[in-house]
C-alpha cells in the first residue's frame, strides 16, 4: 500500500510522485486524479475552513477547488508543485462563493469537526478550553477583511511565502506584509478583548 503525505512537493510512494501523478492524471488515469486529491484534501478543507467559518461551504469550496483543477489539468505546470496552485484555486473559490452568499451569515464550526482532532486521552477541562480558544480564534479571523484575513491564512497557516500570497491575492508583497501586520494586530486585540470580557 502507498504511503500519501500531505506536504508540497513530497512524494507519495516510491514510484508516484507529484509530478508522475500529474502527468498520469492529464493522461486521463482517474486514480491519479483521486490520490492527487487525498494528497491535498485536508489542506484545502481547512484553509476553506478558516475563510469561510462554515463546514457546509467549506465542503462546497474543496469540492470547486477540485472541479476546477479537473477543468485546468492540461494547464498546470508539472513542474511546480501543486499546492501553491490549489491554495489559489482555493481562497478564490472561497472568495467566489462569499459574493454569492453576501456573506449574510456566519455557520459556526461543527463540534465534530473539533472532536476529529482531540486525543482522546486528554482532560476534559483541556479539550474544552482548547475548543474554546479555536472558537475566539475562528470568531477573530471572520471579524478581519477577506483579503487580511485570506493573507494571514495563507501566509502563517499555510506557510506560503509573500511572494506566493501576493500572487494569488493579485497584491504586491508590500500589500502582503501590510495585510498580514494589521491582521495580526486586530487579531491580538479582538482575542485580549475576549479574555478580559471571560473574568
Amino acid at each position: 500500500m502507498m504511503e500519501l503525505t500531505a506536504g508540497i512537493g513530497e512524494t507519495v510512494g516510491a514510484e508516484a510522485p507529484e509530478a508522475l501523478l500529474l502527468a498520469r492524471a492529464k493522461s486521463g488515469d482517474l486514480d491519479a486524479f483521486e490520490q492527487i486529491v487525498r494528497l491535498y484534501e485536508r489542506r484545502i478543507f481547512g484553509l476553506a475552513l478558516r475563510l469561510t467559518d462554515s463546514v457546509e461551504d467549506a465542503k462546497d469550496v474543496m469540492q470547486e477547488t477540485f472541479l476546477r483543477m479537473h477543468r485546468k489539468l492540461s494547464q498546470v505546470d508539472a513542474d511546480r508543485s501543486l499546492g501553491p496552485w490549489l491554495l489559489a484555486v482555493a481562497a478564490n473559490a472561497s472568495r467566489d462563493l462569499g459574493r454569492v452568499r453576501k456573506r449574510s451569515r456566519l455557520v459556526a464550526m461543527e463540534d465534530g469537526a473539533a472532536r476529529d482532532t482531540a486525543d482522546p486521552g486528554a482532560n476534559p477541562e483541556t479539550v474544552a478550553s482548547g475548543r474554546e480558544r479555536e472558537r475566539q480564534l475562528r470568531a477573530g479571523l471572520m471579524t478581519l477583511p477577506e483579503k487580511e484575513r485570506a493573507a494571514l491564512l495563507l501566509r502563517e497557516m499555510e506557510g506560503l511565502s509573500t511572494e506566493e500570497v501576493a500572487g494569488i491575492l493579485g497584491s504586491s508583497p508590500v500589500t502582503v506584509r501590510s495585510q498580514i501586520s494589521t491582521a495580526r494586530v486586530k487579531l491580538r486585540k479582538f482575542l485580549a478583548l475576549g479574555r478580559k470580557e471571560a473574568r
